[in-house]
């Protein structure tokens, strides 16, 4: 379980190390008829996502507490948090191995090799990369580094939100983005808890989010579809779950075809290149699976932009 706290503590322990990413004020018209709306630019993030601030938390508490061991890291990943933890490991100073599934994008596996991490392909989801890490980390010694669902890597994803609040002023009513395993979820429903709302969205093939609050508890879902290289978690973390119960989190859900609009819509409109699992946060409001209240103020986080770019441009 995480709460402020732990984000302020994450918050002071990352400082340099991250980058304050931009907010980019949404101009009145279809998606915001308002004018109350701004983008998170968080895939300008280092190595392309927000993953970045819970991978230098995790491992930079370890390395306080005297648990960082010669052997490094071990992580399993669908790419993006492999990229954080094997920049984080190396900002730091020690090797990183990092464990994807087969299906992983190639632009993905290519990034993780030129930031000096090993990386091994194992099975064609995430869970089976992940057992397999994790008995690596129990051969070698090496910290474990779960890409969603353990308390540092939630808290320091949860610094997104406090600098949310404090680019806006605190004046910030509602904070859209997108689920996965759920770890950027629980960090920033932490960090607003009292504050504003945050809405989870996911593609209906991966419903992780809203099957856990069905079930009230995590529980196993299918995974297909465009966005299953990011938001490809079997399952809902136990963090995540508990955060999200405590903090009153909407969960929403939108289709693969709406994700696939919103991608382009993004690049269209505002020149943001993000991959589809980021879009999905956009497409809950172009698809009215989310619907902002008359002067509500919305952000939404552009997450992550790991992609290949190539199908944007006709």
């Amino acid at each position: 379980m995480i709460a402020l706290p732990e984000v302020q503590a994450a918050a002071g322990r990352v400082a340099g190390r991250v980058r304050e990413t931009p907010l980019l004020a949404v101009d009145p018209g279809p998606l915001a008829p308002a004018g109350r709306m701004w983008l998170k630019l968080e895939q300008a993030q280092h190595t392309g996502s927000f993953k970045a601030r819970g991978a230098f938390n995790h491992i930079l508490a370890a390395r306080a507490a005297g648990r960082l061991p010669a052997a490094g890291v071990v992580a399993a990943s669908g790419g993006n948090a492999g990229l954080a933890f094997a920049y984080a490991a190396t900002e730091v100073g020690v090797p990183a191995e990092v464990f994807v599934p087969e299906t992983a994008p190639a632009v993905k596996v290519e990034r993780l090799r030129a930031l000096g991490a090993a990386v091994v392909q194992v099975g064609t989801r995430y869970a089976e990369a992940q057992e397999a890490a994790a008995k690596r980390a129990a051969d070698t010694g090496a910290l474990p580094c779960h890409a969603y669902d353990q308390p540092e890597v939630c808290a320091g994803q949860g610094t997104l939100g406090l600098e949310i609040l404090e680019q806006t002023g605190g004046e910030v009513d509602t904070v859209l983005l997108a689920v996965g395993g759920g770890g950027l979820m629980a960090g920033v429903a932490a960090a607003l808890e009292g504050r504003a709302r945050v809405v989870g969205v996911e593609p209906e093939g991966i419903p992780t989010l809203e099957r856990a609050l069905a079930a009230g508890r995590p529980v196993d879902v299918p995974v297909s579809g465009v966005a299953a290289d990011s938001l490809g978690a079997t399952r809902l973390g136990d963090i995540a779950y508990a955060v999200a119960a405590r903090t009153g989190v909407v969960p929403a859900l939108v289709s693969d075809e709406a994700i696939i609009e919103a991608r382009r819509f993004a690049w269209e409109e505002y020149r943001q290149v993000v991959e589809h699992g980021t879009a999905a946060a956009l497409a809950a409001l172009r698809t009215g699976a989310y619907r902002p209240a008359p002067g509500e103020r919305v952000v939404v986080v552009l997450c992550g932009a790991n992609t290949d770019p190539s199908d944007l441009v006709t």
